[in-house]
Order: C-alpha cells, then sequence, then structure tokens
C-alpha cells in the first residue's frame, strides 16, 4: 500500500505543470505568455497583418512609426532605465527597439516605459501608422500589436516576419539601440 502511495506522489510530482498545458499558452486578456517561438496563427481584432513588401515600401518614423519588441537577450533594465545588453540586436533601419515589451505579462517598469514611449513617438496621436515586429514564429510582435490597440491606438499593423523576412528580402539591418 505505502509502495503505490509513493508511486502516486511520484506520479503527481512528474506531472506538467498546468503553465505548461496548451490552454495555459495565453493570459486571461488573450496575450501569449509562454513558448512565443511558433507559428501565429491567430488575429487580433482591428489590428492588420502588414506584407514584408509593403512595410519595406514604408519610410520609418515618416509614413509609419516601426516598433521591434525583441528582448534584450542576456540583457536587463537597470533600475534607473538604462540597458545592459548582452547582445547586438539587428533591426530595421529607423525602427525604435523597445525590449521585452512583446512579453504577455510586461515587467512593472516595461508596461509604462513602453506606453509612454509609444505615445511620445506618434505624439500622441492614436490614429498614427504603426508596424510592430520581432522574429519569424514570434507571438512578442503579436502581443505587442494586441497591446497598442488596447491602449486605443487604431492604425496598428503586424509585420509577422520580422527582422528575418526583412534580411530574407535583402534589406540592410542595423544595431538597435533601446528606446530611452
Amino acid at each position: 500500500m505505502r509502495r503505490w502511495f509513493l508511486l502516486w506522489i511520484a506520479l503527481l510530482a512528474s506531472a506538467p505543470s498546468r503553465a505548461e498545458e496548451p490552454d495555459a499558452l495565453f493570459d486571461a486578456q488573450g496575450y501569449r505568455i509562454s513558448h512565443y517561438r511558433a507559428p501565429v496563427t491567430a488575429t487580433v481584432a482591428e489590428v492588420r497583418r502588414i506584407g514584408l513588401h509593403a512595410a519595406a515600401a514604408l519610410r520609418p518614423d515618416h509614413d509609419a512609426i516601426f516598433i521591434d519588441v525583441m528582448p534584450a537577450e542576456g540583457g536587463h533594465r537597470e533600475a534607473d532605465g538604462t540597458w545592459r545588453l548582452a547582445k547586438e540586436r539587428p533591426s530595421i533601419p529607423g525602427a525604435h527597439w523597445f525590449p521585452e515589451a512583446g512579453r504577455g505579462v510586461l515587467a512593472s517598469d516595461i508596461g509604462p516605459w513602453f506606453e509612454q514611449g509609444v505615445f511620445r513617438l506618434t505624439h500622441g496621436r492614436r490614429d498614427r501608422m504603426i508596424v510592430t515586429f520581432c522574429l519569424d514564429d514570434c507571438w512578442m510582435s503579436w502581443n505587442a500589436a494586441k497591446r497598442l490597440h488596447a491602449l486605443g491606438y487604431t492604425n496598428v499593423w503586424w509585420l509577422a516576419e520580422g527582422t528575418d523576412g526583412w534580411r530574407d528580402l535583402g534589406r540592410p539591418l542595423v544595431e538597435a539601440t533601446p528606446e530611452p
């Protein structure tokens, strides 16, 4: 009897946690919260997907605000807001990099920084065209587009191919610097 009890305890301990189950990929608000590198199969109300060639025809900061939400791999944000980067981020020229702003759950200092930064870049115009991106098959840019729509931005586009597609198109990438 004791052996069965110990076996049962061992099985419970090795069972996947709720966060590892497929239905736990999204939070209650619909943001992807884990396994960010996967084909993006969902759509966001009022957020349109922009084709790679259409995005490449736009002039960043003139025709649209390009927002990169790739995480700062191996880096972190200091208490004073400066970023300590372990690795450079090749990004679309003219894009504004907001590391970590594409996560499903944002750190307490990232949410306000992202919101204020986008407000500054758009000069408060909620109808300004915004293009979010990360990498190909990355839910973070999808999360960012959803978040911007929830903040009241009405002209949000999502570049699903991200910098991978940009590079594959033969377009240049430049070293990005996180937004102040």
